[in-house]
């Protein structure tokens, strides 16, 4: 039986792969791991249709148990975790799929700390959601509640608009929301700073949540920037965790440029705790010969913003990310937060008087190919040898600069492809090349 938990929490179709009986079934394997009767967690969602459905089958697990929830509507993922590290909270579920399309749900556990689960604790909350049925239910007179507390995130805005008032900037900001969670918090938070700020794709409907725009789709933000003569525009995702930059010239700034950015100021400032950069493997090489120039060190884990937090937390960091957008800086919060990025970004700026293109040019890249391939076999892919071996004769075109990268993916039925190296043209060709082939073998 295949993993339910991915890298980031239990994906799937909503109501079709991932239904409310399961959220019921992971309401209740919560409640009496995490919580305990007379304990209490906290639920929060994005703008998804089926969210409202997913938290009310998690109340009912979790209050079927004598677990008190705490529901606070819509808010950012960052802005649960912070309201659950914050509280009086066992646990937080957060009912969301992120970059995902509306179609898709998720759910996502956080401990007391608000920090995700430790792989052996999903393991076990998996043994106990298949056995839902079988844990003991609580009496009628000890059953828990439903409390609304929606007025807990003011426990994120007093905190992020602190960080906000720091910054002190009379930038001109194009904020593209994806139509998601950003919605609720981007520009009270922003304009804090003394910033003017734009917003787009800031009407949620259920249905149009990262759809043709969001941190997977800055096209739309990038025409905007360039039209009203804006300084930078951020997009974030549907659950406001990541975020990619857009530079005036309506140029993506990808979240290892801006993790690049971040830690050459850091370290220019002596402010980068052990000179390290925590980054996953697919982080681009590019950023991490930038990095080491300037005299600092590049950690790599594996793919997931949970990876890159351990990672941070063993090497004693205080920064770190992926490619994506997700960015975590520890003095302020323990999970990447797409409105904590933007201020780090607008205060780099204007703290330098420096351009986003210009502070982007301290950061040569090298030429990188990903491809997402729809795979209904994704987890076989290492016992194919055709693959095997066309991975292999890749590199080998490659050579020593090259790096080539198949994994399944953690949020969708997919195959990742990623191909890098010194020539752009080879590594397009090779990448095309590998997606084919793996389209073919694992469909």
């Amino acid at each position: 039986m295949p993993r339910l938990f991915g890298t980031d929490g239990i994906r799937g179709i909503a109501n079709v792969d991932l239904k409310p009986t399961l959220a019921y079934a992971l309401g209740r394997a919560t409640a009496h791991r995490l919580a305990g009767q007379g304990g209490c967690i906290v639920v929060g969602q994005d703008t998804r249709r089926s969210g409202d459905m997913f938290v009310a089958a998690i109340v009912a697990g979790a209050t079927s148990l004598g677990v008190d929830v705490h529901t606070v509507g819509v808010v950012p993922t960052p802005a649960l975790a912070h309201i659950t590290g914050a509280g009086h909270f066992a646990a937080g579920i957060m009912v969301s799929a992120s970059h995902n399309p509306a179609r898709d749900n998720g759910l996502k556990v956080l401990d007391e700390h608000g920090l995700k689960l430790d792989d052996d604790i999903e393991d076990e909350l998996e043994q106990f959601i298949w056995r839902a049925d079988e844990l003991p239910g609580a009496p009628a007179d000890a059953l828990g509640r439903l409390v609304d507390a929606h007025d807990l995130i003011d426990l994120y805005f007093d905190h992020r608009l602190g960080l906000a008032r720091q910054v002190k900037s009379r930038l001109h900001l194009v904020v593209d929301c994806a139509n998601g969670s950003g919605c609720i918090v981007a520009e009270r938070i922003l304009s804090a700073t003394g910033a003017r700020v734009d917003l787009m794709f800031n009407d949620p409907d259920g249905s149009n949540i990262n759809c043709g725009c969001g941190a997977t789709a800055p096209t739309a933000l990038a025409a905007e920037v360039v039209k009203l003569g804006a300084d930078v525009g951020f997009a974030l995702d549907g659950d406001a965790d990541r975020l990619i930059a857009v530079d005036a010239g309506g140029c993506v700034v990808d979240g290892d440029a801006v993790l690049g950015i971040l830690a050459l100021d850091r370290i220019a400032r002596d402010k980068l705790p052990n000179g390290a950069l925590v980054v996953s493997v697919l982080s681009n090489g590019g950023l991490q010969r930038t990095i080491e120039a300037a005299g600092g060190q590049v950690i790599r884990t594996p793919v997931g913003d949970k990876n890159i937090l351990e990672g941070m937390l063993v090497n004693g960091a205080g920064l770190g990310g992926e490619k994506s957008g997700h960015v975590i800086i520890l003095e302020y919060a323990t999970s990447g937060d797409g409105i904590v990025t933007a201020l780090e970004v607008m205060a780099v700026m204007s703290r330098t008087g420096r351009s986003l293109a210009d502070l982007a040019t301290q950061i040569p890249m090298l030429p990188q190919q990903q491809r997402t391939i729809p795979a209904r076999h994704k987890d076989q892919w290492e016992g194919d040898p055709v693959l095997h071996r066309a991975v292999g004769r890749a590199e080998s075109r490659l050579g020593s600069s090259g790096r080539v990268l198949v994994r399944p993916s953690g949020t969708e039925t997919a195959i990742r492809v990623m191909v890098e190296g010194s020539d752009e043209a080879l590594v397009t060709e090779l990448a095309n090349e590998l997606a084919v082939l793996a389209e073919e073998r694992l469909n």
